[in-house]
């Protein structure tokens, strides 16, 4: 069904992840994955059976590795590990990271190395299809082993504990199972820890955050190209031979982008006697664009590798039945990607502000004070273009890497944690703030360019000054300018500025 995503464990992609997550498709195992959810578990019901200690199966978890829990009390066991680690604190993750994390974990799982029954996992994606999204708090992982905590809180709905929300209105997780018509789950041996260990928490957050920037490294070209037209910036420097004998793939994209934008404008100009060159923010745009482009490239490859991974421990290997206990969990490589693309996307924003100083101050512009054409009376931009300054140190701080700080958990047998989820939150809400950032950008300038000529900005420009008209007017007196700057910043989260721009000039890179 053309609705429906198919996990087989190796090919998800953060497109498709966006299509669950975003656009409500739903998702269902392959018969591959389904035979090698079978089998794995097949491995585990035959050591319970000889009666084999194996961490995770038949032992306490963390510091009680030593501890051997009897057979008996093995399904005891795995409830207990969801419900005393369903430990989370704060507002709750936005129901397009909740689906995320579902649909994560049943894609780790449907790889077939964790031991799980093949019934769990549907009952996981019964969850996702039915609009059961448990409640789950977004604070409380250090990231290894894994986001045991807000996993955990994913998982209590199943066995009838927690909370969910089901078609709008928050209910026990109990309630909305059986609202929804999904059998609560009763775990068996390996099973919670199946489900609650791997990085499918801070992912969820990452592949969506990922998705995020690779549309603002687009817009933020385009923005750029805006306020160089509204402002006559000077073209040459991105003229591709200087690009060459500096070529950084970033770098040598960025300018390619510019020059089509600004392809056919009457407003920018060659550097002449006049004038020789522009503000770093305007002629270094390749070079620091650029810069973020190589970083977001490292990031992406390893989100793309993370999502088609098996994260939790012990990990069963059917060919042969042997059960390793490895640190598949620990979250380090999505800490160090995330806090990478915190920094990078902050530095959009960084310099989208220092433009938008660069138009609404008079003495660098040569244009009315504040973009108002009666000053005095009017503010005009002026409080607007605080906001971004607000948001660019908000973003100074929140840049700070996560992954550089650990603290030893579980009695010092967990010596080293990734801190990845937060990673990865303090990157989406410095992904949310760069998205405002550049609509302000984009605000001043349109106005900044009906002071000149709308007319003579270039079709790759005035396709998007076009798109801001149809929805924001110039603004000749002072207004609520918050509700303007909501539209355009839902312009830029939608990716209309996006195609505005390419439909009027081709695909950019």
């Amino acid at each position: 069904m053309a609705d429906t995503i198919y996990l087989d464990g190796n090919s998800l992609t953060i497109e498709e992840i966006v299509e669950v997550a975003r656009g409500g498709k739903k998702a269902a195992l392959t018969e591959g994955a389904k035979e090698a959810i079978r089998i794995s578990r097949a491995v585990v019901d035959r050591k319970i059976e000889e009666k084999q200690v194996v961490y995770g199966l038949n032992t306490g978890f963390g510091k009680f590795v030593n501890v051997a829990i009897p057979e008996d009390d093995l399904d005891q066991l795995q409830y207990n590990l969801i419900v005393s680690d369903a430990v989370g604190v704060g507002d709750p993750f936005p129901e397009d990271v909740t689906r995320a994390i579902i649909l994560l974990r049943a894609n780790a799982l449907a790889k077939g190395y964790s031991g799980i029954r093949l019934s769990t996992v549907e009952t996981l994606l019964e969850m996702l299809n039915r609009g059961v999204h448990p409640v789950i708090p977004e604070k409380g992982s250090v990231g290894s082993s894994g986001d045991l905590c807000p996993l955990a809180h994913m998982v209590m709905p199943m066995i009838g504990e927690g909370e969910a929300v089901y078609q709008g209105r928050k209910m026990s997780g109990r309630e909305a199972m059986e609202a929804a018509g999904i059998p609560l789950v009763h775990l068996k041996a390996k099973e919670g820890l199946a489900l609650i260990n791997g990085t499918c928490a801070m992912m969820g957050v990452a592949s969506l955050a990922v998705y995020d920037a690779g549309v603002i490294i687009k817009t933020a070209d385009i923005s750029a190209s805006l306020t160089v037209d509204a402002l006559e910036g000077i073209v040459d420097a991105y003229d591709p031979r200087i690009q060459g004998i500096r070529p950084h793939k970033g770098q040598i994209e960025v300018a390619a982008n510019l020059r089509q934008l600004l392809k056919g404008s009457r407003l920018a100009v060659h550097q002449s006697a006049v004038r020789v060159q522009d503000a770093y923010t305007l002629r270094c745009l390749p070079q620091i664009h650029g810069a973020s482009r190589l970083a977001y490239s490292y990031v992406r490859s390893v989100i793309e590798t993370e999502i088609n991974s098996v994260t939790d421990n012990p990990l069963i290997f059917p060919d042969n039945g042997d059960i390793f206990s490895g640190g598949n969990f620990h979250g380090q490589p999505v800490a160090i990607a995330m806090d990478t693309l915190g920094i990078a996307m902050a530095e959009y924003a960084d310099c989208a502000e220092r433009r938008i100083e660069r138009m609404v101050n008079p003495q660098l512009s040569g244009l009315p004070g504040f973009l108002t054409p009666k000053e005095g009376i009017n503010d005009g931009f002026m409080v607007a273009q605080y906001a971004t300054a607000a948001l660019v140190s908000e973003n100074k701080v929140l840049a700070h890497p996560a992954s550089v700080d650990s603290i030893p958990t579980s009695a010092n047998q967990e010596d080293h944690v990734s801190m990845g989820t937060i990673a990865s939150r303090k990157a989406a809400v410095i992904i949310g703030h760069v998205q405002s950032v550049l609509a302000v950008e984009m605000l001043c300038g349109a106005q900044a360019a009906d002071f000149k000529d709308p007319a003579r900005l270039a079709p790759g420009t005035r396709a998007v000054y076009d798109l801001i008209r149809s929805e924001v007017s110039f603004m000749d007196k002072d207004r609520a300018i918050y509700l303007d700057m909501n539209k355009v910043t839902a312009m830029v989260k939608e990716r209309r500025i996006v195609d505005a721009a390419e439909n009027a000039v081709g695909a950019l890179l």
